[in-house]
C-alpha cells in the first residue's frame, strides 16, 4: 500500500464516521438506526449488515438465479434496423442459398473454352437480367456480383488479359477452370442453419440476415428499466450551493443501464419520499426497478420500508464489497425485480456491475462474458474483509489502478478501462486480478448507448 492509498483510505473512513456523526449524534451510527414501515414504531436494532451481508461472487450469482426464475420472456419480432445486441429467440436459418446464382467474384471477362477469345459488344452488369449464353471461344465484360452466363468456364482478371490488335482477348497466366466463380449455394443451401438460437445480434450477424433474405428476427425483448432517482439534496443544474449537491447518477445511469442491454421507459426524480417511492414501485411494469440511494437504514432511507409494504422478497441484503456495501436485490414479483444502489457515484457503478449487470444479461439470453485477469503494474491496498473494485485502464499488458477511487468519486471511472476485483486484503504488484470490462471499452456491440 502506499502512502497515497493509505492517506485516501484513512481520508474515506473519517468522512464516513464524520457523516455518521452528523447525521445521528455521538456513539449512534447510522447503520444502527432500522426505519419503520408504514404504521410501524421506530426501532433500536444491533448492526449485523455485515453478517448479513453476501459475498461479491455469491451475490452476483443470486442475481443471475433471479433473472432465470422470472421464467422464459417472450420473443418478439424486430426490423434489422433494430435487432443490433439483442439476442436470436430462434436459429437463423438460410431463406435462401447463398449466392443464390452463380456470380463473378472479380471484374473481367466470363470466358467459354481456351483462349484465346473473341470479346462480345455487350458486357454483363450486377442485378441485370440473365446474360446470354456463351460458346467455345467467346468472352464478355463482366462485373463483379454479375450474373455468370451459362456455359463459362472461367472469369479472367482484368489485370490478367490483354486485347491484341484484332480485339481477341489473351490471358497473361494460367487460368484454371472455374477460377473466380463463386458457385450458387458456396457459403450455405436454402434450410442450412446460419446462427444458433441465443447469438448475440452483431453488425456482422445484420449483414448475414439480410443477404440471406430476412426483413425481420425473432428476438429477446430488452429487459426494461425503470429509474427512481433518490434524495432532496440533488440538483439537476448549475453549481452545488447552500447544502445541494448536483445530481451525477440521473445523467450517468440511463446510458450505462443502455450500454448493459436495458431499454431504460423512464428516470423518475423522487426525492425523499416515501410514498412517492411506494407508489412508483407498485405502479412500475417494468422487468427491472433501479433505485439510487436510500439502501442504508437511516430516517429518510426508504427503500427497505418499501420493500416490506409492497411484500417483496429480499433476496440480497447487502453485499461484501467497496465501495458499494449497502446495496440489494430484491423481487417483487416473479418477473419484477428491484435492485436499490447505494447513492454515492461509485459505489453506484459497483452496484451496477455487482446486481444490475448479470440480471440484465441473464434477462436478455446474453452469455456472461469469459473472465479474464491481468497483472496489476502496482500494488493496491484492499478491505480486511470484503472485496474491492476499483478503476484501472489497461496499458500494455499491464493493469494500472487508478486514484480517486473513493465512494463517492467518479474522476477515475471517467478515464478506466475496466474494473479490478481486489480479493480481501488487497494485491501485490504483478499479482494477475480478474477485470470487468467497462461497456464502452470493448470493441462490442455494448458502445450502443440508444
Amino acid at each position: 500500500m502506499t502512502a497515497q492509498d493509505a492517506e485516501e483510505l484513512d481520508v474515506e473512513e473519517a468522512l464516513a464516521v464524520a457523516n455518521d456523526r452528523a447525521a445521528h449524534g455521538p456513539g449512534e451510527p447510522r447503520s444502527a438506526r432500522v426505519a419503520p414501515a408504514a404504521g410501524e414504531p421506530a426501532r433500536p436494532a444491533k448492526d449485523d449488515s455485515h453478517h448479513q451481508a453476501t459475498s461479491w461472487p455469491e451475490a452476483r450469482a443470486v442475481a443471475e438465479r433471479a433473472a432465470r426464475s422470472a421464467g422464459r420472456r417472450a420473443p418478439v419480432s424486430v426490423t434489422l434496423d433494430k435487432a443490433l445486441g439483442l439476442v436470436l429467440a430462434v436459429p437463423l436459418t438460410a431463406l435462401t442459398d447463398l449466392p443464390s446464382f452463380d456470380t463473378s467474384a472479380m471484374d473481367g471477362w466470363a470466358v467459354a473454352g481456351p483462349g484465346p477469345w473473341d470479346v462480345r459488344e455487350d458486357g454483363v452488369l450486377a442485378g441485370h437480367a440473365g446474360p446470354g449464353r456463351l460458346t467455345d471461344g467467346e468472352a464478355v465484360r463482366i462485373a463483379t456480383g454479375a450474373r455468370i452466363p451459362p456455359d463459362t468456364t472461367a472469369v479472367l482478371r482484368s489485370e490478367h488479359g490483354r486485347t491484341d490488335a484484332n480485339g481477341r482477348l489473351h490471358p497473361t497466366r494460367d487460368l484454371a477452370h472455374g477460377q473466380d466463380i463463386r458457385p450458387r449455394g458456396q457459403e450455405c443451401r436454402n434450410g442450412d442453419q446460419l446462427l444458433p438460437l441465443g447469438t448475440q445480434i452483431t453488425p456482422a450477424a445484420l449483414g448475414l440476415a439480410a443477404a440471406a433474405g430476412y426483413d425481420t428476427l425473432t428476438v429477446l425483448p430488452r429487459p426494461r428499466v425503470e429509474l427512481l432517482v433518490l434524495g432532496d439534496e440533488l440538483l439537476t443544474d448549475g453549481l452545488p450551493r447552500e447544502g445541494l449537491i448536483r445530481d451525477a447518477l440521473g445523467p450517468m445511469l440511463p446510458s450505462w443501464l443502455r450500454a448493459l442491454g436495458a431499454e431504460v421507459t423512464a428516470v423518475r426524480r423522487l426525492g425523499d419520499d416515501a410514498d412517492a417511492l411506494y407508489r412508483a414501485v407498485k405502479k412500475s411494469s417494468a422487468d427491472l426497478i433501479v433505485t439510487t440511494g436510500g439502501t442504508a437504514a437511516g430516517p429518510v432511507d426508504h427503500v427497505h420500508p418499501t420493500l416490506r409494504r409492497v411484500g417483496a422478497e429480499l433476496l440480497v441484503n447487502g453485499v461484501k464489497v467497496r465501495p458499494g456495501h449497502p446495496m440489494l436485490l430484491a423481487r417483487i414479483k416473479q418477473d419484477q425485480h428491484l435492485v436499490g444502489l447505494p447513492g454515492n457515484p461509485l459505489a453506484a457503478v459497483s452496484g451496477l456491475f455487482t446486481l444490475a449487470e448479470p440480471l440484465l444479461r441473464t434477462l436478455a439470453g446474453r452469455a456472461a462474458p469469459e473472465p479474464y485477469a491481468m497483472p496489476l503494474r502496482e500494488g493496491v491496498h484492499g478491505h480486511p474483509y470484503d472485496t474491492r473494485l476499483i478503476p484501472v485502464s489497461l496499458r500494455g499488458d499491464d493493469a494500472v489502478p487508478l486514484h480517486y477511487n473513493g465512494p463517492a468519486m467518479l474522476r477515475g471511472i471517467a478515464t478506466a478501462d475496466a474494473l479490478a476485483v481486489v480479493p480481501p486484503g488487497g494485491a501485490r504488484s504483478g499479482q494477475e486480478l480478474e477485470l470487468l470490462d467497462l461497456p464502452w471499452a470493448t470493441a462490442g456491440i455494448q458502445v450502443c448507448f440508444t
